[in-house]
């Protein structure tokens, strides 16, 4: 018979930064420190703990609810996934999240009770804490004034700045060169 767990934790950052961190690769990686890949859409594949878990995107609903196919490489041959449920909600400026997890191999519930605590609401809770908020594009860039005599305060195309000019050569090239240029007037005398 499978097992089932269900766990909850309070995170000091809103949902949207938590689900982003949970589905992004780059940020999953980032916050276990091990390698995760795959996409954020329904039906993507993800693995996660550099190959350790593995599995497929079942439901998203951004800033509020993952479900997912799960397993790891400790499932017996021929078991099914179990069922990853996390549901996110913002509760005076944080978030609570609810992770519950069934269709577990029977005997595996408790190690992963563990890991859940350790490897990932710890190591979520940090990051997100000291991950500081994006700015989104739009805000990102800088205001010129426009208008009838308004200077552009941009700075120019790489192309169009001044370049640095280039370093100069060891004295062995000089010297070299300068002996070079002795053999040729001297040939050019005989």
């Amino acid at each position: 018979m499978a097992e089932q767990l269900r766990m909850t934790t309070v995170i000091n950052a809103s949902p949207r930064k938590v689900y982003a961190a949970w589905l992004d690769p780059r940020e999953h990686s980032a916050f276990t420190g091990s390698k995760a890949t795959g996409g954020s859409k329904v039906g993507d594949p993800f693995t996660a703990w550099d190959g350790y878990i593995l599995g497929v995107h079942l439901e998203l609903e951004p800033g509020r609810r993952i479900v997912q196919a799960w397993r790891t490489s400790d499932f017996p041959p021929g078991s099914e996934d179990s069922r990853l449920e996390i549901v996110l909600a913002e509760v005076a400026g944080k978030t609570r999240l609810v992770l519950t997890q069934s269709n577990i191999p029977d005997g595996q519930a408790e190690q992963y009770r563990e890991g859940w605590d350790d490897f990932y609401f710890a190591p979520l809770a940090k990051y997100v804490a000291e991950r500081p908020a994006r700015k989104s594009p739009a805000a990102a860039r800088p205001r010129v004034a426009r208008g009838a005599g308004a200077k552009s305060k941009a700075k120019p195309p790489a192309s169009r700045r001044a370049r640095p000019k280039p370093k100069a050569k060891p004295r062995a090239v000089k010297a070299a060169r300068g002996k070079t240029a002795a053999r040729k007037r001297t040939r050019r005398r005989a």
